[in-house]
């Protein structure tokens, strides 16, 4: 099984379009040491020229653009990508569908019911692409134990997690989560037996995950925020981190052992990357002290074209 990310930005991608803060003044300027980042997405392949999408961003068409694999290469009209799992309905995981609307065949798509509901009707893409190219939907179960497969990478199972984290603000559940407004995947290839487990949106390790996780070879997972107050001190926002769905790296104030570095130093065998990493995080700085630590707990910064074998 190969995982590609293809963006492992957050929302906004690095640099934001409209943001000024060290990091993006730092990455526009190219200093040494930052490195330009598109929003988060994976693609997942079983060796074959097939792939699964997961998550579509706003920024697929650069993504597919500097991915070989993904391209036309079997047929006029063709794409190397077989499926599109959704983790959650956000924006910057959903709109790069709307770039995808020129496809022969229905989209194949994958999301819990409560997604496919912000996305009819919130956020209506689906029934945009139905005057294009259409949608082919599958519900993905959040109650049943049962993993998922899609052909032809029929290797590749997949189990959908209900995660804690936040529905996007267009929606009705924002407030009032529903289950299935958020997931992670457990990725499992048959052949190797080696697992992944991927959540970008990550507002909580939970009892009820713990054993998802500890079963994975590598852990990705939400590397938004490294403070929980990260918004509020530089002055872009009145939110925390856990007003948005996300767990930062560091402790929460008061809360020894409470953010993500302290999490993972639990899971001592796998591997851990972080991804979905925000324009304001300071581990975007890979000579900076805030990367240094994340070395010394072994956790790795994700970038866009990183590939994991498993």
């Amino acid at each position: 099984m190969k995982i590609k990310v293809l963006g492992s930005a957050a929302g906004g991608g690095f640099p934001q379009w409209n943001c000024n803060c060290s990091n993006c003044q730092a990455v526009r300027a190219k200093k040494p040491g930052y490195t330009a980042r598109t929003q988060s997405s994976i693609a997942i392949s079983d060796g074959s020229a097939n792939w699964i999408l997961v998550n579509a961003s706003p920024d697929i068409l650069t993504q597919i653009k500097n991915t070989p694999e993904l391209q036309p290469n079997r047929s006029p009209r063709d794409s190397g990508i077989a499926a599109v799992i959704l983790m959650d309905a956000q924006i910057d995981h959903t709109t790069g569908l709307l770039m995808m609307r020129e496809g022969k065949n229905p989209m194949r798509l994958y999301t819990t019911p409560a997604v496919w509901e912000d996305l009819t009707n919130g956020l209506p893409l689906v029934p945009t692409l139905g005057f294009y190219c259409g949608v082919k939907w599958t519900p993905l179960c959040t109650e049943c134990d049962e993993p998922f497969s899609i052909s032809p990478l029929d290797s590749i199972r997949i189990k959908s997690i209900p995660l804690v984290s936040k529905a996007p603000p267009y929606s009705p559940s924002r407030y009032a989560q529903r289950r299935g407004d958020n997931i992670g995947l457990l990725i499992e290839d048959l052949n190797t037996g080696k697992t992944v487990f991927y959540a970008p949106g990550l507002g909580e390790i939970t009892p009820d995950i713990l054993p998802y996780m500890q079963q994975a070879d590598v852990l990705m997972v939400d590397g938004t925020f490294w403070t929980e107050d990260e918004m509020v001190t530089q002055g872009f926002s009145q939110k925390m981190a856990a007003d948005m769905g996300h767990l930062p790296q560091t402790d929460k104030p008061g809360k020894r052992g409470s953010g993500m570095i302290s999490q993972l130093r639990q899971f001592e065998k796998q591997r851990k990357v972080l991804i979905h990493i925000n324009n304001t995080n300071p581990i975007l700085n890979e000579h900076g002290d805030e990367s240094a630590v994340l070395a010394e707990n072994g956790i790795e910064v994700s970038y866009d074209g990183m590939e994991i074998l498993a």
